[in-house]
């Protein structure tokens, strides 16, 4: 059969199996590239050699996930993705992004109450998988930092797993980790404490994208002391955070 074109295609598949199977077979198509996308770009990041980068000019994504709970292997889904570009010890505020996701279930109500995000809003959102892509797209190959990875980590690995059958291949560092190396005997490390020792402005908190902002601000604080340590590579950084552990 000769090619038809989008919409004799559309016309085809309507005839052959109704306007379902066409848009069904549509959105295929496009999960099916975004899915590609995402899988490139994981086999893409385990080729990087990071260590000599220098931490004066490192480029990472400083990230943050709101989720309906904390468990994304009992059901539990990402609400939004909230992301900013810093170099070196600067936020790049001109580079950010946020992306609110469909869980696809009821979000429970005391997350509502943290999160401000309602059943209503997440209605029209776009789906895991598009706001999976899009939140790599704008991570590209650069390292990821988040406050207390493990949490983020989890739901980036199983949402990559149930959409592209990959896992996560970007380096992360944990500004909850450097903390306890630069200040071992603070006792506490949530991302409140830390913002308020350092005099860093809190507001709206538990928005991926506001809590990134922060997070990376305390990271720009973390740079000047780790610098003043005579510590100026990633790999030096890795060393110590990994003796330290």
């Amino acid at each position: 059969m000769k090619d038809l074109g989008p919409a004799g295609r559309m016309w085809h598949l309507y005839r052959t199996g109704g306007i379902t199977s066409a848009i069904t077979s549509m959105f295929d198509v496009q999960s099916a590239q975004q899915m590609a996308f995402i899988r490139s770009m994981m086999k893409e990041q385990r080729k990087n050699s990071l260590y000599d980068i220098p931490l004066k000019t490192v480029e990472l994504v400083v990230f943050d996930l709101e989720t309906t709970g904390f468990s994304p292997y009992n059901g539990d889904e990402i609400l939004s993705f909230g992301a900013v570009a810093v170099c070196g010890e600067q936020l790049m505020e001109d580079q950010q992004f946020y992306s609110l996701v469909n869980p696809k279930r009821p979000i429970p109500d005391e997350i509502v109450q943290l999160t401000g995000i309602t059943n209503e809003m997440v209605l029209q959102a776009q789906e895991l998988i598009a706001g999976l892509r899009a939140f790599l797209e704008f991570a590209q190959q650069k390292i990821l930092v988040a406050h207390g990875t493990g949490h983020d980590k989890h739901f980036l690995n199983a949402a990559l797993w149930r959409t592209s059958k990959v896992n996560l291949s970007h380096r992360m560092l944990d500004t909850m980790m450097i903390a306890k190396w630069l200040h071992p005997k603070l006792g506490q490390y949530d991302l409140d404490t830390l913002l308020e020792m350092y005099g860093i402005p809190i507001a709206n908190r538990h928005h991926a994208l506001e809590d990134a902002k922060m997070t990376a601000r305390l990271w720009g604080m973390f740079m000047l002391e780790i610098q003043a340590r005579d510590i100026h590579t990633l790999g030096d950084l890795y060393a110590h955070l990994s003796h330290h552990q």
